[in-house]
């Protein structure tokens, strides 16, 4: 039986281009709650809940992937979104774009497995997945936008978009070499300038292309801080949580037209869904306190990595993200002691000092670290 959303209060935009009045927050289906350490096992029961929870509130906007929960973000989609009126809600999900596709009957393939797992006809929202150099070519070879057009002339697309992990350079091309409906980058406060996120958003504003925004917690490292950037942000707002402050600089911006959150628990879904209630885009002095934080959160020298696990799985079984969040909690923290206790519960297998500088982590990161050179670092830090 279907059921109908409640009067939603969640903040909404009207996109006009795209025909679409889209919840500014969007639920992204890649970090929901496991059992155990095995991220193929979603917790059904806890998940389902924080789904409800974010419908209910008027959430319109759920983003799924290929590869999230390894393969079973998309079956969980189908288990559980059957209950809702499909135009009740906007589906987005992604084409791989890395090696899991080798032929154009592979693009097929894979498209329609999605359709079948997600229990659908059509996607809302369709994205060519991750481009950087390596995965545009394999975009091109396999003649990828020649097969999703014609999805969307089929009506099995209603809106081509892209995610992005690359260059400005980049960007252009395949903004100028291909006809999109908007697009999806990674963008927070730490990264609107690291990571040319403010080039980017300019960019794709000036040519009328809706963002999409991702990351806009930086895979929950913006949710903790360190304390003097945390100090900073506490002082101004003591009853507002150190995510709502991330959440809120991606929301404030015009041309955006989703904030993803890859919500783990119902706490987060609930302060999430407080922040984007009766929204209040920052002011010029609550944009100034974010710098502020910013500086201070570089300045603890923390490893840019999201959790995204694009990485993994790493070849010589070291677990990448479990490394980096570790020794990113250290800097945070300053606690060697925390990262001993903490460090030695890791299989001996997963750890920094079994990394071979293969580099096919690398390639694949979309944040570009040179996990090589930081396995080094953190190997030694680890045997002082």
């Amino acid at each position: 039986m279907s059921k109908e959303p409640r009067e939603g209060a969640v903040e909404k935009r009207k996109i006009e281009p795209l025909d679409a009045e889209v919840s500014l927050l969007g639920f992204g289906l890649m970090r929901l709650p496991v059992k155990g350490e095995d991220k193929s096992r979603i917790d059904y029961p806890a998940a389902e809940r924080m789904v409800d929870m974010a419908y209910r509130a008027g959430v319109n906007y759920y983003d799924t992937a290929y590869p999230y929960h390894e393969g079973k973000s998309e079956v969980f989609v189908g288990d559980v979104f059957s209950k809702y009126k499909r135009e009740s809600f906007y589906l987005a999900s992604k084409m791989p774009t890395w090696e899991v596709v080798n032929s154009e009957a592979g693009v097929k393939r894979i498209f329609d497995e999605q359709l079948a797992k997600c229990g659908v006809s059509y996607f809302d929202f369709y994205l060519a997945h991750s481009f950087d150099p390596e995965h545009l070519e394999r975009f091109r070879r396999f003649n990828m936008y020649d097969f999703l057009r014609k999805k969307k002339e089929e009506g099995l697309i209603r809106r081509l978009g892209f995610s992005f992990h690359s260059n400005p350079e980049l960007l252009a091309e395949v903004v100028e070499n291909y006809e999109w409906d908007f697009a999806q980058i990674q963008l927070n406060y730490i990264d609107w300038d690291l990571l040319n996120a403010k080039r980017f958003y300019e960019y794709l504003t000036s040519r009328k292309l809706p963002v999409i925004v991702m990351e806009p917690v930086r895979g929950g490292a913006l949710a903790s801080l360190n304390d003097r950037a945390g100090k900073i942000l506490k002082k101004a707002a003591p009853d507002s949580s150190l995510a709502s402050w991330a959440i809120r600089f991606a929301a404030s911006l015009p041309n955006v037209m989703t904030v993803l959150s890859g919500m783990s628990s119902a706490e987060q879904v609930e302060d999430n869904l407080k922040t984007m209630t009766a929204f209040k885009p920052l002011s010029e002095g609550e944009r100034a306190l974010l710098g502020e934080a910013a500086a201070a959160y570089n300045a603890a020298g923390t490893v840019p990595c999201t959790g995204c696990r694009y990485c993994m799985d790493c070849p010589a079984g070291v677990d990448i993200p479990a490394v980096f969040r570790q020794y990113n909690y250290y800097h945070l923290s300053g606690k060697k002691d925390d990262f001993i206790n903490t460090y030695r519960y890791l299989r001996e297998r997963e750890k920094a000092h079994n990394c071979t500088s293969c580099g096919r982590c690398v390639r694949l990161c979309p944040q570009g670290i040179a996990v090589p050179e930081f396995m080094k670092e953190i190997t030694a830090f680890a045997a002082g």
